[in-house]
C-alpha cells in the first residue's frame, strides 16, 4: 500500500479478519523476500494483526 493509496477499511469481525490474515500471509510467503510485494504483504499482515488484537480486547471476556 503506497502513501498515495487510502487504507482499505478492515472488516469488524474476528473471523473475517482471520481470513484476510491468512491470505496476506500466503501472499507474503509467495513473494521474494525483501521485494516490494513482500513488503506490502508484511505491512498488511501487521495491520490486520493489530486489528485482530483490538477486536479480541473488546470481547467479553477479552481473548488475550
Amino acid at each position: 500500500m503506497s502513501a498515495k493509496q487510502p487504507a482499505t477499511q478492515l472488516p469488524a469481525t474476528r473471523d473475517e479478519l482471520l481470513v484476510l490474515h491468512r491470505e496476506a500471509r500466503r501472499r507474503r510467503m509467495a513473494a521474494e523476500p525483501g521485494s516490494h510485494e513482500w513488503e506490502q504483504a508484511s505491512a498488511e499482515v501487521g495491520r490486520i494483526e493489530v486489528e485482530i488484537a483490538r477486536v479480541e480486547r473488546e470481547m467479553t471476556p477479552p481473548r488475550m
